[in-house]
């Protein structure tokens, strides 16, 4: 562990070794950065047994690191995973209202995953899931720019002309949304099918957008993310992206290209919880 003393500052050329300790925690799946850095504020982080109440620390393969008196292991090599969220379910580790998680859904032999972006509880449809907090961040990023893809349900007559304030970008309540590719697809009865495709992803930005130009979103679907495709992959079901195809997407080197430790990714479903049976449309 290195730390600094304040008789013994170190000279400006000196370059601590090993990496942040938030860093460390992320790369070993245990939280993003930024909720390690809360972890370690709170109390919740030991390093060589001790506890440490900053996360201005640099950690080498030396130290032992443990959250909440359980030892953290060696950082995992990056992941990825594809997984088709229900609804009924929220994007977040824990939920004040106590209401089920995406993570109360996973396999039980998933390792610590974290989501890469959100979807509400009433949506369904792609999710990115990432053991790394670095590709995380990488991909929530503006500046990536990926284009995400949804099928909306909306109760109306929607024409070309109606949608077209969101086809320029539109502000509602003071947030100004991008403008969004919208295509309609059918008809059918009183409601109609769309998609619609955008490269942010404000709080709830389809629905708000949407009852803007009096159109009522009643299923919401995310079909990709990026050059990830939702495909036919059922409600709750998992698979695992191959590390070559990570690697190509996001552009980073791994120390292992081969694949991942399955050669062809499987579906995985959570055998202790009833998948919820798919909506007609």
């Amino acid at each position: 562990m290195n730390t600094n003393t304040p008789t013994g500052a170190p000279a400006p050329s000196d370059t601590p070794k090993g990496d942040r300790i938030a860093k460390v925690l992320s790369r070993a799946g245990v939280a993003s950065r930024r909720e390690a850095e809360r972890m370690i504020e709170a109390g919740r982080v030991r390093v060589n047994g001790e506890q440490i109440l900053s996360p201005a620390l640099n950690v080498t393969d030396a130290d032992k690191i443990s959250v909440d008196g359980k030892p953290v292991g060696q950082p995992e090599h990056e992941r990825m995973w594809l997984y088709h969220k229900p609804t009924g379910l929220v994007t977040t580790d824990r939920d004040e209202k106590g209401r089920s998680t995406i993570y109360d859904d996973l396999p039980a032999d998933m390792p610590r995953v974290m989501s890469i972006g959100r979807l509400d509880i009433n949506s369904e449809g792609l999710l990115l899931l990432t053991n790394d907090g670095g590709i995380k961040r990488k991909l929530e990023l503006p500046s990536t720019g990926w284009l995400r893809r949804y099928r909306a349900r909306v109760n109306g007559r929607p024409s070309d002309e109606n949608l077209e304030p969101l086809r320029r970008g539109i502000t509602v309540d003071g947030d100004r949304f991008q403008p969004m590719e919208v295509s309609i697809d059918r008809q059918q009865g009183a409601n109609a099918w769309l998609t619609i495709g955008l490269r942010e992803g404000k709080n709830r930005e389809i629905r708000r957008a949407m009852e803007a130009v009096g159109l009522s979103v009643n299923r919401l679907i995310r079909i990709s993310y990026g050059p990830f495709q939702l495909g036919e992959l059922k409600q709750g079901e998992v698979e695992e992206i191959r590390r070559k195809i990570v690697r190509d997407q996001l552009g980073i080197v791994l120390e292992d290209n081969t694949g991942t430790a399955q050669k062809k990714p499987k579906a995985v479903q959570h055998a202790s919880r009833k998948r919820p049976g798919k909506p007609r449309g």
